[in-house]
């Protein structure tokens, strides 16, 4: 069977699989790596770049060769090769959860618990819930549908597509190390540059393609193409500003603004500023638009699959 066509049957039944089970509990194959990860930190920790840079090499390293021998060893078997792609996409994408995560802290507000909300918007977020109304906490949740329906969906797929199951696994392992070292704490400022630049590579072609679909998918074509032109340059991240910029055009709605990080309070520009206030029901939607942009998003990595298949010798 063609490379292409294991891609689009694995991916595909990945994101079916993603759909019916979500993550598990307990086991993911993304915390084990976390895991693994925090082993190789304590022993190469210094507060160093190139220390930093080195484990980043090493456990992005690893999780590319692991995907790359296990690719190699199953090729022989066309029903083999689906079911690895499969599996590597059931885990590294995490669309349900976040739509699951959405919706909790979605009806919390419909039915006025805005503490309930709070209590649950760290596991969608990284803001400081008590700094926030109901309509803050909305706002970060369409925001973190937004930046993770790249992160967690899309950039995956585009992975996928170029790379098979080696860029599957490859770009999870970035993505989940910039979320353990790449922040600007005193303890990661030096050695978590790497991961954190590398990071930003990584999602870059994942963020554009999101807010291009989100465009094309959403009820403002025109608003999201006019907001990410406008307002994503002055984001402080590269591949965020697109996103949440298209998303926010996309909808109709203002994003960005002041926001508080345990404690540290950061003014970012205010995004699509012609749009309302995000509203408990834009939940919702961003919730729907992220399902849109994510099939939207299969379809574009099964033709690019096809389209490096075709010109590989």
């Amino acid at each position: 069977m063609r490379a292409d066509r294991v891609f689009a049957y694995g991916a595909a039944a990945g994101l079916i699989g993603d759909l019916l089970l979500g993550d598990p509990r307990r086991g993911h194959p993304v915390a084990a790596f976390g895991r693994a990860a925090g082993a190789v930190e304590r022993v190469l920790w210094r507060d160093h770049r190139g220390w930093g840079t080195l484990h980043t090499a090493v456990c992005v390293g690893g999780a590319v060769g692991l995907g790359a021998v296990a690719e190699n060893v199953v090729r022989p078997s066309r029903t083999a090769s689906v079911a690895l792609t499969a599996a590597a996409t059931w885990a590294v994408v995490g669309g349900t959860s976040l739509v699951r995560e959405a919706r909790v802290i979605g009806r919390a507000l419909e039915a006025g618990d805005v503490e309930a909300a709070r209590d649950r918007l760290p596991h969608l977020c990284g803001r400081d819930p008590q700094a926030l109304d109901a309509d803050g906490i909305a706002r970060a949740v369409v925001e973190s549908v937004a930046e993770n329906t790249s992160d967690a969906v899309v950039g995956a797929l585009v992975w996928g597509a170029v790379a098979g199951v080696p860029g599957l696994l490859g770009f999870r392992a970035v993505n989940t190390l910039d979320a353990m070292v790449g922040h600007r704490s005193v303890t990661y400022r030096r050695f978590g540059w790497a991961s954190a630049r590398l990071d930003d590579l990584a999602g870059w072609p994942g963020a554009r393609l999101t807010a291009v679909l989100a465009a094309l998918a959403g009820d403002s074509p025109r608003g999201a193409v006019r907001a990410w032109r406008e307002d994503a340059p002055k984001h402080p991240s590269p591949n965020a500003g697109p996103v949440e910029a298209s998303f926010a055009g996309a909808l109709g709605v203002r994003l960005g603004g002041t926001l508080s990080y345990a404690g540290r309070v950061e003014h970012r520009p205010v995004l699509n500023r012609q749009g309302r206030a995000v509203a408990t029901y834009d939940i919702e939607r961003a919730v729907r638009l992220s399902r849109r942009v994510g099939l939207l998003a299969l379809g574009v990595g099964v033709a690019v699959r096809a389209f490096v298949k075709g010109r590989t010798p």
